[in-house]
């Protein structure tokens, strides 16, 4: 209730300071504007509707996340993909609203497949930020959601299966002994860890033994008609993840972050690392400061990049304007966009070590 009197608030002042300015931010036909990770053209043409039909910036990046959980893009979002050491799938999912800065986030959610949606459940019926695990999907459920049920999928099983036959081989374990490769695990003597260390101050990632798709996540930035912006994610996380694991998708910073004030980002990749950096806050706050969507991008990649050279990752950013841009490393990523000014999705892509920046 009380959001939703904040939205109204929010509405009338808009609305008034624009007549006072002589331009209806509703009418001047510059947004709506949806941007994502990846080609999840279904997930941009569902936020693009709903954005279009008037609905806020809220509810079209829920619409938007939700179609592609519904269609389990690339495996990595929604249910029946990415199976931690148990073999189970589990959700996390994040929603920011860029005008209040509310965020409603979900983590480690089992038996509850619209997680984007219970995101969004947090944010309306709690005023906490995030909530996890088990008493997240009862939370889900008690919501009105459906469940409990089963996320995970023959392709998800069979892949855990084949992982077991293969010693639990590759993992994200380190420094630990086990008697076949797939525990129960035990420390290993770090004593000589120091000795060992990298001179030049830089680590390795996980990604180079888990594999670059291993953990993709759809993030979303949503302008709608009336010039407020939204942010959401969602991700069935790192697959062979230990359990309990959270990644970046359900972190306010990390994964996506939203300022109705300054503009919005959106990142996809080795979330254990880019979670130690905030890259979409440092994304936003660098654009506050001044810089265009690409240098911003960019210069949030390479602060990871001097850290971690093997690391996989992309952002994209957009401003309050509607400029858009892209930057990577380790891997070609691509963005999909769908504004006034296009008359279907459009996707771009952009080149490892190099940014791409389009108006």
């Amino acid at each position: 209730m009380a959001s939703s009197y904040l939205h109204f608030f929010f509405f009338f002042v808009a609305l008034l300071l624009s007549e006072v300015g002589g331009n209806r931010v509703g009418d001047s036909g510059k947004y709506p504007l949806v941007v994502s990770t990846w080609p999840f053209v279904e997930a941009v043409r569902a936020a693009w509707t709903a954005a279009d039909h008037g609905l806020s910036a809220v509810d079209a990046v829920v619409e938007g996340c939700s179609a592609c959980e519904e269609l389990q893009c690339d495996g990595t979002v929604g249910p029946g993909g990415s199976p931690d050491e148990n073999g189970e799938t589990t959700i996390d999912a994040l929603v920011m609203d860029g005008v209040t800065m509310e965020v409603g986030a979900v983590a480690a959610m089992k038996y509850v497949k619209d997680g984007i949606r219970a995101a969004r459940l947090v944010m309306q019926h709690t005023q906490h930020t995030l909530l996890v695990g088990e008493p997240a999907s009862a939370f889900a459920i008690s919501m009105g959601l459906p469940g409990p049920m089963n996320l995970s999928s023959p392709e998800s099983i069979n892949k855990w299966t084949k992982w077991k036959e293969n010693l639990c081989q590759p993992n994200f374990r380190k420094n630990v002994l086990s008697v076949d490769g797939c525990g129960p695990y035990h420390p290993k003597d770090t004593t000589n860890t120091c000795a060992q260390a990298n001179p030049a101050g830089t680590t390795e990632s996980s990604t180079s033994r888990v594999g670059l798709h291993s953990h993709d996540t759809i993030a979303m930035a949503v302008i709608d008609k009336m010039g407020f912006i939204a942010v959401g994610t969602s991700t069935n996380g790192a697959t062979f993840k230990i359990p309990g694991r959270v990644g970046d998708g359900p972190i306010a910073g990390s994964s996506a972050y939203a300022d109705d004030d300054v503009g919005a980002c959106g990142a996809t990749g080795d979330g254990d690392v880019m979670m130690r950096f905030l890259p979409c806050y440092q994304v936003v706050e660098s654009m506050r400061r001044g810089m265009e969507p690409k240098l911003a991008a960019e210069d949030a990649i390479l602060r990871i990049a001097r850290k971690y050279p093997d690391f996989v990752g992309a952002v994209f950013a957009v401003n309050k304007e509607g400029m858009h841009a892209g930057a990577c490393h380790g891997w070609t990523f691509q963005y999909s966009v769908r504004s006034m000014e296009m008359d279907e999705v459009e996707i771009f892509t952009v080149q490892p070590s190099t940014v791409s920046m389009f108006i």
